[in-house]
């Protein structure tokens, strides 16, 4: 649960954007995405060397963005 400290003369819209802000920085949408469907370990692993592997020949220049 996410609680925002607001002022008495604070703005609605001020609190709503603090709120939004905590709401993205707590990966909660993330999450519930990710629990939406099961991924195997070994697929998850796979996508994390391709990432990996894509990521190196970005950096080596082999692979222009």
């Amino acid at each position: 649960m996410l609680i925002i400290d607001s002022k008495d003369c604070e703005n609605i819209d001020k609190a709503l954007k603090k709120y939004k802000k905590k709401f993205e920085k707590s990966k909660a949408l993330l999450q519930l995405r990710e629990r939406q469907s099961f991924t195997k370990p070994s697929v998850k692993r796979r996508g994390e060397i391709l990432k990996a592997i894509y990521r190196q020949k970005l950096a080596s220049g082999k692979i222009e963005a």
